[in-house]
């Protein structure tokens, strides 16, 4: 029978992913009332958010980027403190291919002041024989691996703390504006009222924006949001001679971007075993209308074109995977994030597949925009939100 929750939170985040949780913690712990919906449980497999490995690296060819790694880090701490947990492991990164310009991505971090070095292709394989540089390397050692799942239930616990309350298994059908707020109403017929909501659906969010009683002017100035069915393969180290290139100690994070592909790679943690390394093609996989439309099949053609560039750039690995899975990758035309807000409502989705070592940031910066308390980076925003938020 459908459940009618008549007390009316201050806040409703749903989404208990990575920027969910990261918003719903920044909310609570200012002292808001907060209710945090999520269609499963926190970090749940079939979302964007789940398992033990995720590239955290403050390399990228646009400043602004850098920098927000920069203020994200010193959040991911905080957290780790407060939580008492791990989050981030270093292992350090490695970007190179003709596409991905290691020289840039250098200059980058030497202006802000960030450990690296710039190496040519044969210093690399001295160092790292496992791998088959094409170009010259930039490496810089404050990289790692960032634990997604342990993160979100890190957020979502710290939240519960701070007086928040989660509830499981409540999957958003729709939003309708109220006089005094908003009423959600689940796919089960369950409905809560809210006064200010915050919608952090991930690879939903497509199928979603219809349903959110958002002005049609806000809905038009929003970007294409389109969601690609990822795959990832995982990968067993082979033994070598000296020891040092097997096992994940030996392996940093990489990206390589060629020609003909993009791939990353970073040491698989849990999500397979800690036995190898996980390998993808970015933006690889087939676009889906939305996350109700995966399938979790793995693409043959996919796998061969990755076990292809295993066998041609990856000397350090078996050629078969062991292990493979799919994923969610909700992207924007130019890979910026999506944090705006109309009324009282504000649309979250940090997407493009490079959202999670932001997620503590982006959680700041939705707590901010939704409170009032604070902006966020004007290219977050749509052009017309400005003149429709009140």
């Amino acid at each position: 029978m459908p459940r009618s929750i008549s007390d009316s939170a201050e806040y409703v985040v749903v989404g208990a992913g990575l920027a969910g949780a990261a918003t719903a913690w920044q909310l609570a712990s200012r002292g808001h009332q907060v209710t945090l919906l999520e269609r499963s449980t926190p970090a749940a497999h079939d979302g964007s958010s789940h398992g033990s490995a995720r590239i955290f690296r403050y390399a990228y060819p646009d400043p602004f980027y850098t920098r927000a790694v920069l203020e994200s880090k010193r959040l991911w701490d905080g957290l780790a403190a407060a939580s008492g947990t791990s989050l981030i492991t270093p292992f350090g990164a490695v970007d190179y291919g003709p596409e991905r310009n290691p020289r840039l991505l250098a200059s980058v971090l030497a202006g802000e002041g960030i450990e690296h070095e710039l190496l040519s292709a044969a210093e690399a394989r001295d160092r790292w024989p496992q791998i088959a540089f094409d170009t010259e390397v930039l490496w810089h050692p404050g990289a790692g691996v960032i634990d997604a799942e342990t993160s979100v239930n890190a957020m979502v616990a710290l939240a519960v703390g701070h007086g928040a309350r989660l509830v499981t298994g409540w999957e958003l059908h729709s939003v309708e504006r109220t006089g005094t707020g908003y009423r959600l109403r689940s796919a089960a017929g369950d409905t809560m009222v809210a006064g200010n909501v915050v919608i952090s659906a991930g690879g939903w969010l497509p199928g979603l924006l219809g349903q959110l009683a958002l002005p049609a002017g806000f809905l038009a100035g929003l970007p294409e949001i389109t969601v690609r069915q990822e795959q990832a393969f995982h990968f067993k180290y082979r033994e070598s001679d000296g020891g040092a290139a097997s096992g994940a100690g030996g392996w940093p994070t990489f990206i390589h971007k060629a020609a003909n592909i993009q791939a990353y790679g970073l040491p698989g943690g849990r999500d397979a075993g800690l036995a190898g390394q996980k390998v993808a093609e970015y933006n690889g996989g087939k676009l889906i209308p939305s996350a109700c439309e995966q399938t979790g099949e793995v693409d043959p053609a996919n796998r061969r074109r990755v076990v292809d560039y295993v066998g041609r750039y990856l000397p350090g690995l078996d050629l078969e995977p062991y292990a493979e899975t799919t994923c969610l990758f909700t992207n924007t035309p130019n890979e910026d994030f999506l944090i705006d807000r109309v009324e009282n409502l504000t649309v979250l989705s940090p997407c493009s597949g490079h959202g999670a070592k932001f997620a503590p940031l982006i959680g700041q910066w939705a707590a901010d925009l939704a409170t009032g308390a604070g902006t966020v980076p004007g290219r977050f925003r749509s052009v017309t939100s400005s003149a429709l938020t009140t």
